[in-house]
């Protein structure tokens, strides 16, 4: 089975398609246009970034090849972080403390970002601050203090600390040793996020369209000239593009392909729980992550939930994620293999049935960092009459609010000051071994070996 129809199997039982009623229900794009930009995904990023350019004058077409917020955008763990997948000391390796600290204000940025667009727009998406992320033992504890301390000296990030002792006030589990509380993240409702965006994006002008997967990119004559995208039934003549459908390019830009891969992750809602033990089991209602490499994530939630025929109704519940799969096969005990998971953390549970449960996709890069820049940079000389084609991918699982800042800086950049969005681009980057047939086993050997070094 291939990942998209792994994908579309995997989509049919998400909770957050039970809280939303869609108001936004684009046409498939039928016939020739013309436009400043054209934009290759309606999930956040592509989202975002039309938001942006649309304030900026421009004239904005985005196509999604399903429908919006059809990917991770609409179907994460609905945690919103400061920073990046993967560790700073990645970015200060490459760029600098100088750029790194930079670098980490923006992903600050993405976090207020998120707070002004709901005013903006009026998405009712459920935020709520605060995060907890949580060492199992007393080894991942050193890492974490250390990670606090590094952030706390070199940036002026400051969280709160919870040794042993202070646990029981923060989270009601026996899996955990210590950890840290940041008051800056938190956590939200990701479809309903993505459609608010949606509604903000239309109400400038930009122009929207669903069911129409991109087919060829075609480049003029001229470098930097228009730019033509192809679907089934249209085409969009651009000053500028933005490719911004990560892992569901699939064959648009197949150069990006190699810089990242499809991760399979798994998310299940319980079903009702008494509103007394939600609180107990996590008394802050943070949002929560384990530190491990191959890590859980978990939080409260209570939507609204829309049964077919039946009233809408709020409900206490968990919604817990993990379970990572670098093939494309759906773990075939999945809801049961997840409740088991979540019973480990919270034996209050163990009896408590899984209401819902789906998964999805992420694209993550090697290295874990975001993978910014223009078309013609991967190409080389073959790609000169590509330097008008931006591409945002690789957020690695951690995406929901550095998306947001990523659409601001492509629309700065296509609006001439690149400075900021060169800043991402100039991270390095590798291809993932073993080519399109052996880099999926070659990366389930790896993460075998990571996740006994989580267990060790």
């Amino acid at each position: 089975m291939s990942f998209l129809d792994a994908d579309r199997e995997l989509a049919r039982r998400s909770y957050y398609d039970a809280t939303i009623e869609r108001d936004v229900a684009p046409a498939a794009l039928d016939g020739d246009l013309e436009c400043d930009v054209a934009v290759v995904g309606g999930g956040l990023a592509g989202l975002s970034a039309a938001i942006e350019l649309a304030d900026r004058g421009h004239r904005v077409v985005l196509v999604e090849a399903r429908r919006l917020g059809w990917g991770a955008s609409g179907r994460n763990g609905g945690q919103a972080l400061a920073g990046l997948a993967c560790e700073q000391h990645t970015i200060e390796s490459q760029l600098g403390l100088d750029e790194a600290r930079r670098v980490w204000a923006m992903t600050l940025e993405a976090l207020a970002l998120i707070a002004e667009r709901c005013e903006r727009f009026q998405i009712d998406c459920g935020w709520r601050a605060g995060y907890l992320s949580l060492a199992v033992n007393e080894r991942k504890a050193r890492e974490l203090q250390a990670w606090r301390s590094h952030m706390q000296r070199h940036y002026g990030f400051d969280t709160t600390w919870i040794p042993p002792a202070q646990m029981p006030q923060w989270i009601d589990s026996p899996r955990f040793h210590s950890g840290v509380f940041d008051a800056m993240s938190g956590h939200l409702n990701p479809l309903k996020y993505t459609l608010g965006l949606a509604r903000g994006a239309a109400a400038l002008g930009v122009r929207l369209f669903e069911d129409s997967p991109v087919t060829a990119l075609d480049a003029g004559p001229m470098p930097g000239g228009p730019v033509r995208l192809r679907t089934a039934r249209g085409s969009v003549r651009a000053s500028h593009v933005l490719l911004a459908g990560n892992v569901y390019l699939q064959g648009v830009a197949p150069v990006l392909e190699p810089r990242i891969m499809p991760v399979g992750t798994y998310i299940v809602t319980s079903e009702p729980i008494d509103a007394a033990l939600a609180q107990s089991l996590i008394p802050s209602g943070a949002a929560v992550c384990d530190t491990n490499f191959v890590l859980d994530y978990f939080r409260p939630v209570s939507d609204a939930v829309r049964p077919a025929g039946g009233e809408a109704r709020s409900d206490h519940r968990m919604l817990y994620g993990g379970r990572v799969s670098y093939s494309t096969a759906t773990p075939r005990d999945l809801e049961a293999g997840m409740q088991r998971r979540m019973a480990g953390t919270f034996p209050q549970l163990a009896n408590t049935r899984v209401e819902y449960a789906w998964g999805g996709f992420v694209d993550i890069s090697m290295n874990r960092a975001p993978d910014f820049g223009r078309l013609s940079e991967r190409l080389g000389g073959a790609g000169a009459h590509l330097s008008n084609v931006y591409y945002l991918q690789g957020f690695s699982g951690h995406g929901l609010a550095l998306t947001g800042i990523a659409g601001r800086l492509v629309a700065e950049a296509i609006d001439g000051d690149a400075r900021r969005f060169d800043t991402f681009s100039r991270i390095r980057h590798r291809n993932f071994p073993g080519g399109a047939v052996l880099r999926t086993p070659a990366l389930v050997a790896g993460m075998a070996y990571y996740r006994l070094k989580d267990l060790l």
